[in-house]
C-alpha cells in the first residue's frame, strides 16, 4: 500500500514516537510509507532525524504549525490537497488534533483515499476553557465524517469521544500505542552505572518522572506531594527526565522548598536514552493532568519499576491497580504522596509490584502488534466499498 502519514510537528513526545515508530513498522513490512510533518521543534527535541531513518519518504511542510493560525492553517490545507492528488496515496492517516482537523479537510477535497485518524489524546480536554472545548469538539465532529475509520490508543479515548458525539461507535478501533520492548530490559549492571552517575546512595530511593517541563505534565502535583514523601521517606531522592519551558520556575519552587538537593535535572534525553535511566529508577510517578495512553507508565513497567499516577484517560489502562503500581484519584496529591512514600519503604512491595508490572506489559504493549493491527485495519479499509 501506499500510505501517508501527516502529524503537526515531531518533536520528542508519545504521539510522535508512535507516529515515527508506526511509519518504520509499515515500510518494513513492504509499504510506501510517506511522513508530512510541520518543521517546528522544541526544548523537547527533534524526531526528525529517526523520522528520515524510518520512512520511505518525509515531507516537511512550512505551512503545518501547531498554532492556530487560519490563512496559514488554510494554505497549508492547499498545499497537503495538492501532495495528496499528486501521489494518490491509498491510505491517509493523520496525528494529533491539528494535522488531524487540516489534513482531514485536505484528505476530503482531494478524494480517492481512505482516511484513518489516531486519538493520542483528546484535542478537548480538562485543562482548556470551555469556548475552547466546545470549538475543538465541534471541529472534531466534522473531521470525523471525512474519516472512514479513527483510531484511539486506548479505550478511554473512544469512550469520551462517543459521550461526545464525536463518530459513532462503529467506527472507532483501539490500537495501543506499541513500545519497542526490547529495548526496556532490566540491567543490573546499568542500574549501578546510571546511579553512580547521578549520584545517588545504594540506599537511596530514587523516584523518577519522566515528562516535559511544562504545565499540566504533573510536575506542579509532585512538588505538591514531595515534602510529605520527604518526611516519611528521609532516604528518598527525585530524577526529571526531560526539559522545557518550565524548568526555571521548577527550580525556583523546589529552592523554596528547601529541596533542590533532593533532585536531579537529566535535562533534555534522546528517546532511546529514557531506557537505559529507567534502570536507576525505583518508582515512577506520573501525575499529568490529561493524557491519552501514558507511553511512559508502560516503558517503566517494562523496566519492573512499579508507577504511582493518578487515575485518568488511559492510565488505568497501563497500570494493574494494587498489582503493578497504584492509581489515585486526579488531583489528589496527598494520596500521591502516601502511595510513593509507602513504596519508598517497601522494598519487597516494590519488587512484587515490578514484576507484575512487566507481566502486564510485555505482550499488550509490543510495537509490532500495533503495526500488525494498524496495517490490517488498512487492508480492510482499501478492500472496502467508499463510505
Amino acid at each position: 500500500m501506499k500510505i501517508a502519514h501527516v502529524i503537526t510537528r515531531l518533536i520528542i513526545g508519545g504521539a510522535q514516537e508512535n507516529t515515527v515508530l508506526t511509519c518504520a513498522g509499515l515500510r518494513d513490512g513492504g509499504h510506501d510509507v510517506t511522513l508530512i510533518a510541520g518543521p517546528e521543534t522544541g526544548p523537547e527535541g527533534s524526531l526528525w532525524p529517526q523520522a528520515d531513518a524510518s520512512c520511505t519518504h518525509t515531507i516537511k511542510l512550512d505551512s503545518m504549525r501547531r498554532s492556530v493560525k487560519p490563512l496559514l492553517d488554510y494554505k497549508c490545507a492547499g498545499e497537503l490537497a495538492a501532495i495528496f492528488r499528486r501521489e494518490k496515496f491509498d491510505i491517509i492517516h493523520t496525528h494529533s488534533s491539528k494535522a488531524g482537523i487540516v489534513a482531514r479537510y485536505a484528505a476530503h477535497k482531494a478524494g480517492g483515499a481512505k482516511v484513518v485518524h489516531t486519538i493520542h489524546g483528546m484535542s478537548f480536554n480538562r485543562t482548556q476553557s470551555k469556548l475552547t472545548q466546545r470549538v475543538f469538539a465541534y471541529l472534531e465532529r466534522r473531521a470525523a465524517r471525512w474519516t472512514d475509520a479513527i483510531i484511539s490508543v486506548a479505550d478511554a479515548m473512544t469512550e469520551q469521544s462517543v459521550n461526545a458525539n464525536i463518530a459513532p461507535r462503529e467506527r472507532f478501533t483501539t490500537i495501543r500505542s506499541g513500545i519497542e520492548t526490547t529495548l526496556f530490559e532490566p540491567n543490573a549492571q546499568t542500574r549501578a552505572e546510571v546511579r553512580k552517575r547521578w549520584g545517588m546512595a545504594n540506599e537511596a530511593v530514587v523516584v523518577g518522572t519522566v515528562a516535559r517541563l511544562f504545565e499540566n505534565k504533573g510536575y506542579e502535583h509532585i512538588l505538591k506531594a514531595m515534602p510529605a514523601i520527604v518526611r516519611m521517606c528521609p532516604h528518598v531522592r527525585f530524577v526529571w527526565i526531560g526539559d522545557g519551558a518550565h524548568r526555571g520556575q521548577y527550580e525556583a519552587e523546589l529552592a523554596r522548598l528547601g529541596l533542590s538537593d533532593r533532585v536531579v535535572f537529566t535535562g533534555l534525553v534522546s528517546p532511546d536514552e529514557v531506557a537505559r535511566l529507567m534502570n536507576g529508577m525505583d518508582i515512577l510517578v506520573h501525575a499529568s493532568m490529561w493524557e491519552g495512553l501514558p507511553r511512559v507508565l508502560v516503558q517503566a513497567s517494562l523496566m519492573k519499576v512499579p508507577c504511582v499516577s493518578f487515575d485518568n484517560d488511559g492510565a488505568p489502562e497501563a497500570i494493574d491497580n494494587g498489582v503493578s503500581g497504584w492509581l489515585v484519584p486526579l488531583g489528589d496529591c496527598t494520596k500521591l504522596g502516601e502511595r510513593v512514600a509507602h513504596l519508598c519503604n517497601d522494598a519487597e512491595l516494590r519488587a512484587s509490584m515490578g514484576e507484575g508490572a512487566r507481566a502486564h506489559c510485555v505482550e499488550r504493549f509490543d510495537v509490532q502488534k500495533m503495526v500488525d493491527d494498524i496495517a490490517n485495519l488498512y487492508e480492510k479499509l482499501v478492500a472496502s466499498p467508499a463510505r
